[in-house]
């Protein structure tokens, strides 16, 4: 099952980026191709039947399997970069962390008014840069048609934070 698989390929690396926290490294699956393979196509199978007009990827890591399951899907890639990254016109949307803020932004022709735009990333933890990309996305005319990320920490409750803006959340391995 691809769960088992993607959680025997992630390292866990003690204490990262601050003491206490236990990062879950995903650049393990990068050296699998098979592996890699095998995540796009079960993403593409459990969104089966819901209208995707583009994939929005959180910066960076959204931006590696995101590409991919735009591409597989034949729809446009829509990078979501923290400020100061993109060089055409953009919109922000700043937002609260656990120790400060943020800001994202997405260039204003990213997407017409009314697509229904797929949101990814490679793990879902509080919920909070996916909630503040989703407000940017609605403010911008786009409807959230889902969520897609290869790894969950449900501990955290990111899910429940989530769930308000769109009922359909596919995580492949959750911790």
């Amino acid at each position: 099952m691809i769960a088992e698989q993607i959680k025997a390929a992630i390292r866990d690396i003690p204490d990262f980026p601050k003491p206490g926290i236990v990062f879950k490294d995903i650049t393990p699956i990068l050296k699998d191709p098979a592996l890699c393979e095998k995540i796009v196509d079960a993403f593409v199978e459990q969104l089966q039947g819901i209208r995707i007009d583009a994939v929005a990827g959180v910066e960076s890591r959204g931006f590696l399997f995101g590409l991919s399951l735009a591409t597989r899907l034949g729809v446009p890639f829509v990078p979501v970069r923290k400020a100061g990254k993109l060089p055409f016109t953009i919109k922000q949307k700043a937002y609260k962390l656990e120790y400060g803020t943020a800001t994202i932004e997405m260039h204003t022709d990213a997407f017409e008014p009314g697509q229904h735009i797929l949101l990814h990333d490679d793990l879902l933890a509080t919920g909070g840069t996916v909630t503040a990309a989703s407000e940017l996305i609605k403010e911008m005319g786009g409807v959230v048609c889902g969520f897609s990320f290869v790894v969950g920490l449900g501990f955290l409750d990111g899910k429940e934070r989530i769930a308000p803006i769109c009922d359909k959340l596919v995580v492949l391995a959750d911790y």
